[in-house]
């Protein structure tokens, strides 16, 4: 999976960063929300708490698709501009710790 951005701009009134990107994934399957966000965190040297990933928009027949991902200044921003819905889904779950049965 490779990244390109292809626009970043600023976004006072929220007080965030808007990029659009391009994800190419020759041979595998549209990437999942979660890894995007990860690669995007390191592409864009920035913290996993500050950024949304919107949306993913696959191209029909190509191994290519359209993303479009927030970047705000504050944790508390982004909690108070997005709504519940895309916040859970850029949460990664936490697998419950397994108990030993003995």
């Amino acid at each position: 999976m490779e990244i390109t951005i292809i626009e970043e701009k600023e976004n006072k009134l929220f007080n965030r960063n808007e990029v659009k990107f391009y994800v190419e994934y020759e041979g595998e399957a549209t990437p999942k929300l979660l890894d995007v966000k990860s690669k995007l965190v390191a592409l864009l040297n920035t913290k996993k708490d500050l950024i949304v990933v919107d949306n993913i928009q696959p191209h029909y027949g190509e191994p290519k698709a359209l993303g479009y991902a927030k970047i705000y200044a504050t944790p508390e921003d982004l909690k108070y501009i997005e709504t519940e819905a895309v916040i859970a889904k850029n949460t990664e779950v936490e697998e419950p710790a397994e108990e030993d049965e003995e």
